[in-house]
């Protein structure tokens, strides 16, 4: 079996029913704003709450920012009317978030992408376009090329991705250097691992050593920025897909169900079988959107079939371990196909995490705020599966372009 089913419950079979999608997302944005405190900003989920941790947060992963940049992003689309303005609150965020780094020893980490100052501060500058915003993003994203984590949320490959997000927002050519700077020094790192045939990245993470395959931590992350700004690239790259593909191929674990693949290139005893976006399938779908076609097509559906094989996940409706993060998976297919087979399965995991949505809410007596983690999240996959489009929130998209009035 590609997946533990425990960690899965059977998909509820209900109607795809877009006024519904509309009005969660409708309560989600109304919900958020009237919680939002000056002081406090959002309250912290207990399901967010690591090490004991009574909140609030701040980063863009988990926090405060990504609260902001969501709210904004729906409002961008047309999906949302917002009564408040957030850019005043963005600065004394970013500040206690600083605060809130250093304090658990963490300061060294202020660059990190999904974490850190870097994230937070591509908010501001979305929101509220500055030179000065630009020059802090090119010093953190220079300052961040040698991170030994080598993956997306605290590593030198989420801050490449700032800085390609930002070569084509400002088509400034210090962001494009900062990007192959960057790549170039991840090509000097990636590393031959000969049991396996294949290459992979190491990551010095949370005190360990390790070679993750995932979408957040791993391989295929790390990949998929490569993959994304390969215009940008040199010769010194022009095996990159060849890499990739090579990769993926050999550390799929394959069955009738389709493919998924393991948390990690050397496996260890117990390893859990995860399917969902972090570690598993899902990510992996998502992050090789971008992949040539004919390359890895058929570990791509197979990836597919073994996702919807496996059902919602029992942890909600969120993208990063939950339903609406798997669901991106079947809407990236769509994408990539064009069979609406694969937007009918998105609208499905759609309604079920509406259910979990709304129970959750009804246990805890509020909404989760947060984008990777929480409500927002589900709100912009909602969205996505009203509109028929794919863009993973903060890894696809970060500034949104305003949708046109009228618009579906």
């Amino acid at each position: 079996m590609l997946h533990d089913p425990a960690r899965h419950e059977p998909l509820r079979t209900i109607g795809w029913d877009e006024a519904r999608a509309r009005s969660l997302i409708e309560r989600i944005v109304v919900d958020t704003e009237t919680r939002f405190s000056g002081d406090d900003f959002w309250p912290l989920h207990p399901r967010d709450a690591y090490d004991g941790d009574k909140g609030p947060a701040y980063p863009l992963y988990h926090g405060a920012g990504g609260v902001v940049w969501a709210l904004h992003h729906l409002q961008a689309r047309g999906a949302a009317t917002l009564h408040r303005d957030y850019v005043p609150w963005l600065e004394p965020l970013r500040e206690r978030n600083a605060a809130s780094l250093a304090a658990s020893g963490d300061a060294a980490a202020n660059a990190s992408y999904l974490m850190g100052d870097t994230g937070l501060l591509l908010v501001r500058h979305a929101l509220a376009p500055a030179r000065e915003t630009a020059d802090r993003l090119a010093a953190l994203i220079e300052s961040n090329t040698g991170h030994p984590a080598r993956e997306l949320m605290w590593g030198s490959p989420g801050t490449m991705l700032a800085a390609l997000f930002m070569h084509e927002r400002t088509a400034e050519a210090r962001f494009a250097e900062l990007y192959r700077a960057t790549a170039h020094r991840l090509r000097e790192q990636l590393a031959w691992f000969a049991e396996y045939e294949c290459n992979c990245w190491t990551q010095d993470l949370y005190g360990m050593r390790s070679t993750y395959l995932g979408a957040v931590h791993g391989f295929v992350a790390t990949a998929s920025v490569l993959l994304r700004g390969r215009a940008l690239l040199g010769e010194e790259f022009r095996d990159l897909e060849a890499i990739v593909a090579n990769t993926v191929r050999r550390t799929a674990t394959l069955a009738e169900a389709g493919a998924n693949w393991r948390p990690t290139l050397a496996p260890w005893p117990g390893m859990p079988k995860l399917m969902q976006f972090c570690h598993g399938a899902p990510g992996f779908v998502i992050a090789l959107a971008r992949m040539p076609d004919g390359m890895t097509d058929d570990l791509l559906l197979a990836a597919g079939e073994a996702i919807w094989s496996a059902g919602p996940l029992r942890k909600g409706s969120n993208l990063c371990h939950g339903t609406g993060g798997n669901g991106y998976a079947f809407l990236a297919l769509f994408a990539r196909t064009g069979d609406s087979r694969w937007l009918d399965r998105a609208r499905a995991f759609a309604m079920h995490g509406i259910g979990q949505t709304e129970a959750e809410a009804r246990e805890v007596g509020r909404m989760r705020y947060s984008l990777w983690t929480g409500d927002l999240g589900f709100a912009v996959y909602l969205l996505d599966c009203v509109q028929g489009t794919a863009g993973f929130p903060t890894l696809d998209v970060l500034f949104t372009k305003a949708t046109p009035p009228g618009s579906p």
